[in-house]
């Protein structure tokens, strides 16, 4: 999907409604923007979380509690000291 806006005072530019619906942006809501190779990229902070999170979670094997781990790790060291 490509869309041409012009750019208004002060910078801002409109979202075409298409994007808006399509990345569920409503008025007063934050949005992200990134440059990457010379373009803007514009996401919301819930898919960015659920981007965050997915790569997170393809790190860590399968079964594997980061809470538990950090829990076992802290025991340990409180009974080292």
């Amino acid at each position: 999907m490509r869309s041409a806006t012009k750019v208004g005072p002060g910078g801002r530019i409109v979202i075409p409604v298409e994007y808006r619906r399509a990345l569920n942006i409503h008025p007063g809501d934050e949005v992200l923007l990134s440059l990457e190779n010379g373009e803007v990229r514009l996401t919301t902070k819930e898919l960015s979380r659920k981007r965050a999170q997915d790569y997170v979670c393809s790190l860590v094997p399968r079964g594997v509690s980061l809470v538990d781990e950090l829990i076992r790790e802290r025991e340990e060291e409180a009974a080292r000291e």
